[in-house]
């Protein structure tokens, strides 16, 4: 099946549609169907074959070209969003709604007005929407996200120097855990490892499969190698720098540095655990 990729935002997550019965290519301006209601959006890359193996749903055409009229709409239902976040701002104060408005769209025909908000708690916000529908009299949506997206809608500068990456090129967010940066040998101080959002870093998800290759080989923190001086055990291991730092299991202890390639694993932490388990368990019985 032909289909092109959709996207509705400058940093935007991007949808499949099908061709419909029109020529399409980058950067066109189109109208489509989504489960909001007609919206304007624009084409990304050139049309392509998609597996149907892909597709979660059903995949919809395009319904047409956008014309100077949608355009036109589509313009002016922008200029009226920064309207509406303020009339939804002073409303939110009125009803005392602990809520932070981010923004507002409007769907092409403006048959739908969707509002954003950030809230840590639940929020009832049903004579809100009343009173939003007898100002604007088309349907309302208020819709609650997370404190990525609501980074992402103001921007700012990251602990690296530059615009948020979620302000500037990431689509869609991806899950983030602590073990990668565990991974990593990152500094696992919260004020360090988090964005503006609050949440861990997205740059972590970056190197993660790099650090998995480079790990899987390498010895561990806790493992037992063979060194030139005796047996040691893996205090710490650089990935990057391939290097190691060891404390001896001989009588005389002490510590020890090598690269990777002058070492020898023994056994892993994972296989020396499991070991320890089995006697644990033959004693038990």
């Amino acid at each position: 099946m032909r289909a092109i990729r959709v996207q509705f935002k400058p940093v935007g997550k991007r949808y499949f549609f099908g061709l419909g019965n029109f020529e399409l290519h980058d950067g066109m301006d189109v109208v489509v169907s989504t489960i909001r209601g007609l919206e304007l959006g624009w084409c990304v890359g050139e049309p392509f074959e998609l597996d149907n193996r892909e597709l979660t749903s059903e995949l919809k055409d395009v319904i047409r070209i956008a014309t100077e009229n949608d355009k036109e709409k589509f313009k002016k239902n922008k200029e009226e969003e920064s309207d509406v976040i303020t009339t939804t701002k002073n409303l939110a104060k009125k009803y005392k709604l602990q809520m932070k408005v981010l923004e507002s769209e409007y769907t092409l025909d403006k048959s739908k007005l969707i509002i954003y908000f950030e809230s840590e708690a639940r929020v009832d916000f049903r004579e809100l929407v009343k009173d939003l529908a007898e100002v604007y009299h088309t349907r309302i949506e208020l819709r609650q996200v997370g404190s990525r997206d609501s980074a992402k809608t103001f921007g700012g500068i990251g602990p690296c120097g530059l615009i948020l990456c979620c302000k500037t090129f990431i689509t869609q967010f991806d899950n983030v855990t602590v073990k990668m940066a565990k991974n990593q040998n990152l500094s696992l101080n919260p004020v360090k490892i988090s964005g503006n959002c609050g949440k861990l870093l997205c740059c972590i998800n970056y190197e993660d499969k790099f650090y998995k290759e480079m790990r899987r080989n390498a010895p561990d923190v806790g493992d037992i190698v063979e060194t030139p001086n005796g047996d040691a055990k893996v205090l710490s291991s650089d990935v990057i720098g391939k290097n190691l730092k060891v404390k001896y299991q001989t009588e005389e202890g002490g510590f020890g540095y090598f690269k990777f390639q002058d070492v020898k694993i023994k056994v892993h932490k994972q296989q020396k655990d499991v070991y320890e388990e089995d006697i644990d368990n033959e004693l038990d019985l």
